[in-house]
């Protein structure tokens, strides 16, 4: 116990958001240190990495053919284990100090669905990384926490955690999940599905970075009066030149309304499946949305009118994961009650 304390004392104790899009590092005393995209770029030769997070992203499609750009986790799960490993390690050398000489305890959420194997791969990558210990803990059980729902009571509270590869829905009751389900859609199908209307339509090809931009400033899951409309570049596929058109709010939305309706199944379903003693409670309380998902514009509206229950949007949805991650470092009691065992 005493070596213990002696070893927190002297060592930066790390949480970290492993996010398809993004990973985000809370550091114990100082909070979230590091919010990047979750992107390596290197030399396809040597296997040399060039750049790590925001920097990679910015040469996302514009690199040359001895260059590779990857994102190592592909629906919330790890993809590329070695470029998991070199992200992880820029991670945590960029937010661990190094005056510290002992290697930190690293809490990693990860989602719900996660195999034994899946768990396994991260729990590697972080050791491999520099990490004295390694904690997982179900995203939406972290994201619950980050939010400040009071899972300890014995009563339902449901979250849905909208990440970029994954939708995590989960009821918690009494530090335990009673009822999840996982699905693999998320922000970057939504990408997907707007790439894929603009070329179906006007035969021009976006990128994902484009894709995005369009998501966040004119996507939407319900129909809210404004007219919004934007401008994209592109290259035409008929005469391969570059052109520039105009789109519209409404298209957009007509375009997320696969990706929307899978997320609305899967938080149904998990509400169907829900004990009536705690469904009675969500009635109440409501349903918690976290993670970028959160943010699409009228989606709050759309899951209330499908479900009749109440839809609550935190302060803060994108960082729900890492913070609650960030708190089970001074709560190693409850830490141990709500990470995995992993083989």
């Amino acid at each position: 116990m005493v070596l213990q304390k002696i070893v927190g004392k002297f060592s930066n104790d790390l949480a970290i958001d492993l996010g398809t899009a993004n990973t985000l590092v809370y550091v114990k005393g100082k909070g979230i240190v590091c919010d990047e995209p979750s992107v390596v770029v290197f030399r396809r030769d040597n296997k040399k990495v060039i750049a790590v997070g925001t920097e990679a992203k910015e040469m996302m499609g514009k690199t040359p053919a001895n260059i590779i750009t990857i994102k190592p986790l592909k629906d919330g799960v790890i993809a590329d284990f070695d470029a998991t490993g070199e992200m992880l390690k820029y991670f945590i050398t960029k937010a661990h100090n190094r005056k510290c000489f002992i290697s930190p305890r690293i809490i990693i959420g990860v989602p719900s669905g996660i195999t034994q194997v899946e768990q396994r791969a991260v729990k590697d990558a972080a050791i491999a990384s520099g990490a004295r210990e390694v904690y997982l803990i179900e995203e939406p059980m972290a994201a619950a926490i980050g939010v400040g729902l009071p899972v300890g009571e014995p009563s339902g509270n449901i979250i849905v955690d909208i990440g970029g590869g994954t939708t995590d829905v989960a009821v918690i009751s009494l530090d335990g999940i009673v009822c999840s389900k996982a699905v693999k859609v998320g922000g970057d199908k939504m990408d997907e599905a707007i790439i894929a209307h603009i070329k179906r339509k006007y035969n021009l090809m976006i990128g994902e970075r484009t894709a995005e931009l369009i998501k966040i400033n004119i996507g939407s899951a319900y129909h809210i009066s404004s007219k919004k409309t934007m401008e994209i570049k592109g290259r035409d596929l008929i005469t391969g030149i570059p052109k520039a058109i105009t789109i519209t709010e409404d298209e957009i939305r007509e375009a997320l309304q696969e990706p929307v309706s899978i997320i609305l199944d899967t938080i149904k379903v998990t509400l169907e499946n829900t004990p009536p003693e705690l469904a009675s409670d969500i009635a109440d309380k409501g349903i918690v949305l976290a993670g970028g998902g959160a943010l699409l514009k009228g989606l709050d509206i759309l899951i209330k009118e499908h479900t009749g229950v109440p839809v609550i949007i935190p302060d803060d949805p994108l960082r729900a994961v890492v913070k609650g991650c960030g708190a089970m470092l001074d709560k190693l009691d409850l830490l141990r009650r709500v990470s995995l065992n992993v083989n």
